[in-house]
């Protein structure tokens, strides 16, 4: 008799299905384990950033504490403890599949193709892509940094942009890569690139608390305009609900408004400046109508 042969095919089939266990329940693990643990990030201002005592803060890392009390009741426990971790534009998305987060309380813009490994709360913010510059460098449209070193942080979404936007045209640039915001601001900053490109908050946040602010200025021109959320896993409908639920309710009640003056204008550490961004009025609708379209429904801001 002849040993029984597996077709390649289904074999493949097996090894596949048993390499990718489904991930546990974010409420389920919570559970277990008593804990739950949120990615923030270092230098994502206002959003999510560390202050001088090292303790994150800022305006989605304050709305992740709500949905965590959100967790603790619904789950009926006595304590839950909130851990937090520091993660970058390179390991958010790892971190969050291999179920080191369970929530990422940071700068992510909501896009389709991040869609296909995560997914995303509500719509908490609108940033649009722009540049900033030193004043001195006289720099004060896109086509005046041919020839020159732009920064952006590795693993955001502006490096395509910027690709994007100089593409079919005469303009050449050299992109230096940052592994988190700070790190690309240094590069502007000690003049090793002529140019950072990012959100328009976080460069206002960064400019804020720079050593000296009037030196640099935000470009008008917008890159794009995105949707900025909190990320989870893709696949966990009754956490995804959960968190929807109390971020729409946050919105209701005025709470997420509130949160977003005290965030945006008003003096936030670490030097005691405010941003003074007034909502936009593409985040005023999305408060009224709640949604987590990707970036792709959205257009820039000309």
């Amino acid at each position: 008799m002849k040993p029984f042969v597996l077709p390649l095919f289904l074999a493949l089939a097996v090894i596949s299905t048993g390499g990718a266990a489904r991930a546990e329940p974010t409420l389920d693990k919570v559970k277990r384990t008593g804990s739950v643990v949120l990615g923030v990030r270092e230098a994502s201002y206002p959003l999510s950033y560390l202050d001088g005592d090292k303790k994150p803060i800022g305006y989605h890392v304050d709305i992740c504490r709500r949905v965590t009390e959100a967790v603790k009741a619904q789950l009926g426990l006595a304590a839950l403890e909130v851990r937090t971790e520091v993660v970058t534009s390179k390991t958010r998305i790892p971190r969050l599949l291999d179920g080191g987060i369970d929530l990422e309380c940071g700068s992510t813009t909501n896009n389709a193709a991040r869609q296909t490994q995560v997914a995303f709360a509500p719509t908490t913010y609108v940033a649009s892509v722009r540049i900033a510059v030193k004043k001195a460098a006289h720099i004060g449209k896109l086509s005046q940094l041919d020839g020159k070193a732009v920064a952006t942080t590795a693993g955001s979404t502006s490096v395509q942009l910027l690709k994007a936007r100089v593409q079919g045209r005469d303009i050449k640039v050299t992109e230096l890569f940052g592994n988190d915001h700070a790190e690309s601001f240094k590069m502007l900053e000690s003049d090793q690139a002529a140019a950072f490109v990012m959100d328009d908050n976080l460069l206002a946040g960064l400019i804020a608390s720079s050593a000296a602010p009037k030196d640099y200025q935000i470009l008008p021109q917008t890159l794009n305009t995105e949707p900025i959320a909190i990320m989870l896993r893709k696949g966990d409908p009754e956490f995804k609900a959960l968190v929807d639920r109390t971020v729409k309710a946050m919105m209701e009640s005025g709470e997420v408004g509130r949160l977003y003056a005290k965030w945006f204008q008003s003096p936030i550490p670490p030097m005691n400046a405010a941003l003074d961004f007034p909502m936009s009025p593409v985040l005023l609708s999305l408060i009224k109508f709640p949604g987590d379209d990707p970036a792709e429904a959205f257009r820039p801001e000309e």
